[in-house]
């Protein structure tokens, strides 16, 4: 049957397969013949017309068969020779990124396009990442208890730090180095492939792209370099394993550092790469719930134009934050910091991602001195300088990567055919070299390399391997070895533990690495603190030193678009900008913020009030009409002294009992009169002091019962007025009916009324102490309750009906003819008394706090004045200076009065 015309296009997530112009792949034959073929990692792939209809997810490239085609299916570029390599009974794949660029160009599908190459300067760190895989695996081969009998070898291959390259690579993986699938293996190498499984790559998106090509055969791939938190989903990766920490953890690790030392603006960039992306998301979502402010949040890729660059370099030198937080990749940190060496910007503060605080590369930039950021542990690998260092011109030609590391170190030709350029003539000494290649000092990144040759070992022993021996001629298959990856949990011969949890991942284990000037002027990686994953939460992160900042300084850095808000305050967001930029405005009445930067006021309790600075709150002050205030002093003084005259008042009555006229105004109820006013002016005084329940009940019940015995006298002394005017009338007979035996008695019963009104106030509702919050915010009014307001206002209403009641009826006998009418004092003083408690009414309700029990003892105070003044000061006067007036005659109205 002849082979249809198939095409299929695969995209790819990273955005450098688009750069590298290999953004999809084409398959196209006729009937054997190769049609237009697009270059996608070297390969043209080929379907079989059974999958010529079906629907394949992107990302998901599905294997050729070509079973009704007698052509075979033919590779359509060379097969990439590894860097470095060695033949054994099982094939161990290497990919790392020995270079970062690789030479392309427009492709136009017109004509078949030139092979990838690998171009740029050699990453001499990234050489070293290599030889320690084979450093390893040559420990490997010399152990006896791990693969004894078995002769590992390798492919290591540079990827470029290309998708493109390190897809090819992977399909080669897979495929092994035949140009042809034949019809026996149907395209698919899966159960033979070239390697069980490989270490690398360097970089999160080679490593994704070569990851969804290998997870279709089960080829385990275990990184040590790759930390885009991406790669722990097993969905989409199940056969990606890693020695280093996912971002996940660098991010979060990144955002507690940058809030320990309490910076809350700050900027950041980022690799427009998988790495990039992915750090920066996880590292921007710790950073919000940490409370940081990200000022701008820039991306780029190293081989996007200049000026996307300068934009970049533009943003940061502008910006307000002295922080900036740098997700990328080595690569792109040294274009960046190139780009900004040309007009450097105020000193920053660079917090670094493992894929370049620990690069010795940029130890020559001296902006960055004070750098942090978060590291891969040091470790000691035994033997490993010495297997670097054993390197001769002899050895370094037998591979093209070690022939260019020669070549460029030491400036001359191997084989002599460069031109301008001295054929190397042995006398180079490599233990001279002063590059990464040699530096063995801060094996951190290398040790990973060490740790996942070992668990690819460890892992091909547990398939072919029993107790005692190995079979070298064991067939088994990529997914074989997946299983036993899964569960490796061994120690390196170094010490280091080695083992995956379920997504693949290790431990978290940081070194938190601040960059520090040497006494040679030269930058120093010292480890400063640690932040271990496996720690209890909160515990994670540890200082184990001083940190030097940007410059060498010992303070650290401030980097905040607002300063912090002082207790007292709320941070109110401006307008339009995060939540990081704030003012500072004062806590509104009756609220306090006790700490700094607080959000929002709180309110103080009940009971309590902000101080000046309302940053905490102080019990109110309670106030209350005591007895060392000054008003309190003047009111007893007024009290006592109206006593005093009452008392006085008695006295003279007394002494002149039998004199006309104390004897003509009813000694006997002005006897009682006075008692009742002397209580009236010191009831007065239960109304200072501090509130109780006994003075709260004494000070009411004592007032309304004194001045209705009060008003009672007086209203006795009225109603003997008028009777006594009708007693002289022919044939009345007046006073019989209201003698002293009746005046008695009414006096008793007005007061047993109010008393009995005072009785149901006490018993039912009686008034009691309370703290009035409500009158005053920031004072507390300790007053006297009224319990029941009827009962109150029952009291007050009962002494101003006998009140109104007494003053008709002096009214009424106001004019009797007589030359001392008792009745026109009485009905002067029942108007002063009525017009005192007439305005107390208003000025009662009014009156604040303390001024209020001041009205009211004012109003008793003004009222029993009011009645000794008006009814017995003119008769006191009569007895103590005017005798002559003195005599029965004169009040008969015998003798002509004078005015008084």
């Amino acid at each position: 049957m002849a082979c249809q015309l198939i095409r299929e296009r695969m995209f790819t997530p990273t955005a450098q397969v688009d750069r590298a112009n290999a953004v999809g792949m084409s398959q196209a034959y006729e009937c054997g013949q190769p049609a237009e073929a697009s270059r996608y990692g070297g390969y043209a792939w080929v379907m079989a017309p059974d999958y010529a209809n079906t629907s394949h997810s992107l990302n998901r490239p599905h294997p050729a068969f070509c079973k009704d085609d007698p052509v075979s299916c033919r590779l359509w570029a060379e097969p990439q020779m590894p860097g470095l390599f060695m033949t054994g009974d099982f094939i161990i794949g290497g990919t790392f990124s020995i270079h970062f660029y690789t030479s392309s160009e427009e492709n136009t599908y017109t004509r078949q396009p030139q092979q990838l190459q690998c171009s740029g300067s050699m990453i001499f760190r990234e050489l070293r990442f290599a030889r320690a895989m084979e450093f390893a695996i040559h420990e490997i081969n010399n152990r006896t208890d791990l693969l004894p009998g078995i002769t590992l070898g390798y492919q290591i291959h540079d990827s470029c730090g290309a998708v493109p390259m390190a897809v090819k690579v992977a399909f080669q993986f897979a495929n092994g180095m035949e140009p042809f699938f034949n019809d026996t293996d149907s395209c698919s190498k899966s159960a033979a492939a070239a390697v069980p499984a490989l270490v690398g790559d360097s970089f999160s998106s080679t490593s994704i792209s070569m990851t969804r090509m290998l997870g279709l055969f089960g080829i385990s791939q275990v990184s040590h370099y790759a930390t885009c938190a991406c790669l722990s989903d097993k969905r989409q990766y199940p056969a990606f394993f890693r020695t280093v920490p996912s971002d996940h953890h660098q991010a979060a690790a990144l955002a507690k550092i940058v809030k320990h030392f309490g910076w809350t603006w700050i900027g950041a960039v980022r690799s427009d790469t998988d790495y990039g992306n992915s750090g920066m998301a996880a590292f921007l979502k710790a950073a919000q719930e940490e409370g940081i402010c990200v000022e701008y949040s820039e991306s780029f890729y190293r081989t996007e134009p200049r000026s996307k660059l300068e934009r970049v370099a533009n943003v940061i030198r502008r910006s307000t934050a002295r922080v900036i937080v740098a997700f990328l990749s080595a690569g792109e940190m040294r274009v960046l910091l190139e780009e900004l060496a040309r007009q450097p910007p105020p000193p920053l503060q660079w917090i670094g991602s493992e894929a370049w605080i620990i690069d010795p590369e940029f130890q020559r930039f001296n902006m960055c001195a004070g750098a942090i950021g978060f590291g891969i542990p040091r470790s000691v690998i035994p033997g490993l300088r010495e297997f670097l260092l054993d390197l001769s011109p002899a050895q370094a030609l037998k591979s093209p990567l070690l022939t260019e590391f020669w070549e460029s170190s030491f400036s001359c030709s191997l084989k002599g055919s460069s031109e301008g350029a001295r054929k190397c003539d042995g006398s180079e000494d490599i233990r001279a070299l002063q590059n990464p290649y040699t530096d063995t000092s801060q094996l951190r990144a290398t040790n990973l390399v060490y740790k996942a040759t070992y668990a690819i070992a460890h892992a091909i022993h547990g398939v072919i391997c029993n107790d005692t021996q190995c079979n070298k001629s064991a067939k088994f298959t990529p997914s074989q070895i997946l299983d036993k990856l899964k569960r490796v949990n061994i120690t390196t011969k170094n010490g280091f533990q080695v083992s995956f949890d379920s997504s693949g991942d290790p431990d978290a284990v940081y070194e938190l690495i601040n960059w520090q000037f040497k006494k040679d002027g030269g930058l120093d990686f010292v480890t400063v603190g640690q932040y271990d994953s496996s720690r209890p939460r909160g515990q994670e992160f540890s200082m184990s030193r001083a940190v030097s900042w940007v410059g060498g300084q010992t303070e650290v850095p401030r980097s905040v678009c607002s300063e912090s808000c002082p207790p007292g305050t709320r941070k109110a967001v401006q307008k339009g900008k995060p939540v990081c930029c704030y003012d500072c405005i004062p806590c509104g009445e009756g609220e306090i913020s006790n700490k700094t930067d607080s959000l929002n006021c709180v309110g103080c309790p009940p009971e309590f009030w902000p101080n000046t600075q309302r940053d905490s709150c102080h019990p109110k002050p309670v106030e209350f009409l005591s007895w060392d205030d000054t008003l309190s002093i003047i009111l007893t003084a007024f009290s006592l002294a109206g006593a005093f005259i009452a008392v006085c008042v008695a006295v003279v009555f007394y002494k002149h009992r039998t004199s006309p006229i104390v004897r003509a105004n009813n000694s006997e109820l002005s006897f009682l009169l006075l008692f009742s006013l002397t209580l009236c002016f010191l009831c007065s005084l239960t109304f200072i002091g501090r509130p109780s329940e006994w003075s709260c009940m004494l000070r009411h019940t004592a007032f309304g019962i004194t001045f209705v015995l009060c008003i009672s006298c007086v209203l006795g002394k009225t109603i003997v007025v008028l009777m006594a005017f009708r007693a002289t009338l022919p044939g009345s007979n007046a006073m019989k009916w209201f003698g002293p035996p009746q005046q008695r008695l009414s006096v008793l019963a007005f007061t047993f009324i109010q008393v009995i009104i005072c009785v149901l106030w006490l018993t039912i509702s009686p008034p009691l102490p309370f703290k009035n919050l409500q009158q005053y915010k920031e004072r507390i009014i300790l007053e006297c309750g009224l319990g029941s307001a009827i009962g109150f206002w029952a009291v007050l209403g009962y002494i101003g009906f006998l009140a109104l009641l007494c003053f008709i009826l002096a009214f009424l006998a106001r004019k009797l003819p007589d030359n001392f009418n008792e009745a026109k004092f009485i009905t002067f003083s029942m108007l002063i008394f009525c017009a005192v408690w007439i305005t107390f009414i208003p000025a009662y309700v009014s009156s604040p706090g303390k001024f209020t029990v001041a009205v009211e003892i004012f109003a008793i105070l003004a009222s029993s004045f009011g009645l000794v003044l008006c009814i017995f000061a003119p008769k006191c006067f009569i007895i103590m200076f005017r005798p002559d007036q003195n005599t029965k005659k004169h009040l008969m109205g015998k003798v002509p009065s004078k005015a008084l």
